[in-house]
């Protein structure tokens, strides 16, 4: 069942960012950026994004709850709305802050639609390059009005991708799989909209996160899905956008995922 018009949801992502984000690229006053948290920072590009986002997507989908980052942020029991059987908009109103805040290219809007824990629709959107990837559970992944396909069989040895954090090891899974050798090239853009928009459009392999904030994850995973790519947990159970500790990992072949598997977490 389609819960929104994702071509309007598409549009309202491209109005917000046009309005509320692109205009504070490299215009940030004093007083704009502050640290929610050690090293976790905040604009007021991402709190006017959220802010007009959640407001535009509920008129939307009237019923629908919205589960914005930066008010989970403010209020952890925010989480709970994923529980529910309402639909719930995960939006991610920045993703790669520090980017944006450091004037760097590399941050993307985000934004899910979840349901009976279950991703049913994700749009990313690259507002410096006005690109953007659709997806709908069973429909595909879409760009530019093409259906996007994995197509490319990159051996897995020429794997580039990205990998963030580490899981139940002391070193960092970047390091792991650098000095394996077993893999191309670890690429860490410091978003992952950035890296699931690379991946979607055949510009890298793989991306592994030591977490599974819904908000980085959920829309992502779904188009990795719905163009042909393997996915899960690294433990090999299937993504579930209420879990939020684990962590994830899609590769653009079922060999790539092993691989990197086996890299990290020692599973042969």
């Amino acid at each position: 069942m389609q819960l929104a018009d994702p071509g309007r949801v598409a549009a309202i992502i491209r109005e917000v960012a046009e309005a509320e984000i692109l205009p504070r690229f490299r215009a940030l006053r004093e007083g704009d950026i502050r640290e929610k948290a050690p090293g976790d920072f905040v604009t007021a590009a991402d709190t006017a994004s959220e802010v007009a986002l959640t407001r535009r997507l509920g008129e939307l989908l009237p019923g629908a709850a919205v589960l914005g980052e930066e008010a989970a942020a403010d209020d952890p029991s925010l989480f709970g709305l994923l529980d529910g059987d309402a639909p719930v908009w995960i939006v991610d109103p920045v993703d790669g802050t520090i980017n944006f805040a450091q004037g760097r290219p590399g941050f993307a809007v985000i934004v899910a639609l979840v349901r009976g824990g279950a991703t049913q629709a994700g749009w990313i959107l690259d507002p410096l390059a006005g690109e953007m990837v659709v997806a709908e559970r069973g429909a595909g992944a879409w760009h530019d009005g093409a259906r996007l396909r994995l197509t490319d069989d990159v051996p897995v040895g020429a794997m580039v991708g990205a990998a963030y954090g580490k899981i139940g090891s002391p070193i960092r899974s970047a390091e792991l799989l650098t000095d394996s050798g077993r893999i191309g090239a670890v690429l860490n853009r410091a978003s992952s909209g950035i890296d699931y928009l690379a991946l979607a459009l055949g510009r890298a392999q793989f991306l592994l996160s030591s977490r599974s904030l819904p908000w980085d994850h959920a829309a992502g995973v779904l188009i990795a899905e719905e163009i042909g790519a393997a996915t899960g947990f690294i433990d090999g159970t299937p993504y579930d956008p209420r879990v939020r500790d684990r962590g994830v990992l899609v590769a653009a072949s079922q060999r790539g995922w092993q691989t990197i598997q086996e890299i990290v977490v020692g599973r042969r």
